[in-house]
């Protein structure tokens, strides 16, 4: 149970002996970025991963998404073997079951705010993607900026644009990739509290990739990341 009761009994990611290695420069080896990294996230939780830079925990995030194929393991996301399934099956599977928050925004500058987040709506098939983005856009603050382009608005302002566009499709399992990183504290604290609530209100699966200990700690568990393994972090002291 979380902190709040909760029963988590659903598996929505489940990761066994994930592996990813890559040849070193000289060609006379290889590093080994992930090795038999093993762990389960269920229905509702929240998880931080934590490790210093390099440690792989980016690595990490992209093979849960099935953006990077590993050497060794599976990933099962929402009960399906993710590499067991070609390129566009895992893309499909991504496109139904996660949402994206980058620490770079990842916002096409061509289009507007409301554009990017009606794009995987439509994508996916939605009927009423403009509707749907409209309203996620006024949940995160953005009602008067649907029709500013990313070079317009603040940082701010476009992860905020980047949160909507990963909430509208409603998918189980949200990524959040250093979400922070390039906002400042007082804007970095804002958007925190914002995936936190959205991710209560939309009962949403996270998991959070991040440096920040505090930032870690609110999650309901922390893995720790070191040198390719991953560790269940002991509880912190109220």
């Amino acid at each position: 149970m979380d902190r709040s009761g909760i029963e988590f009994s659903i598996p929505v990611i489940e990761v066994a002996g994930l592996s990813k290695q890559v040849p070193v420069a000289d060609g006379q080896g290889v590093l080994h970025i992930l090795q038999d990294v093993q762990f389960a996230v269920r229905a509702g939780e929240s998880v931080a991963i934590v490790g210093a830079s390099g440690s792989g925990k980016s690595t990490l995030l992209g093979l849960l998404a099935g953006l990077d194929v590993p050497d060794g393991g599976t990933v099962r996301l929402a009960g399906s073997d993710l590499f067991a399934l070609d390129e566009d099956a895992r893309a499909a599977l991504r496109g139904e079951s996660i949402g994206f928050v980058f620490q770079s925004f990842q916002l096409l500058p061509a289009l507007t705010a409301l554009e990017n987040v009606m794009l995987p709506l439509e994508l996916s098939g939605a009927e009423n993607a403009r509707e749907i983005a409209t309203r996620w856009l006024e949940r995160v603050g953005l009602g008067g900026r649907l029709r500013h382009y990313p070079k317009h608005l603040s940082g701010g302002e476009q992860q905020r644009v980047a949160l909507a566009r990963a909430f509208a499709p409603a998918p189980r399992l949200l990524l959040a990739d250093e979400p922070t990183g390039n906002l400042d504290a007082e804007t970095g604290s804002a958007i925190i509290e914002l995936i936190f609530r959205l991710n209560r209100e939309a009962g949403t699966t996270l998991i959070l990739v991040t440096h920040d200990e505090s930032l870690a700690r609110r999650c309901t568990r922390v893995l720790r990341m070191s040198a390719g393994h991953l560790a269940e972090a002991p509880p912190q002291a109220a």
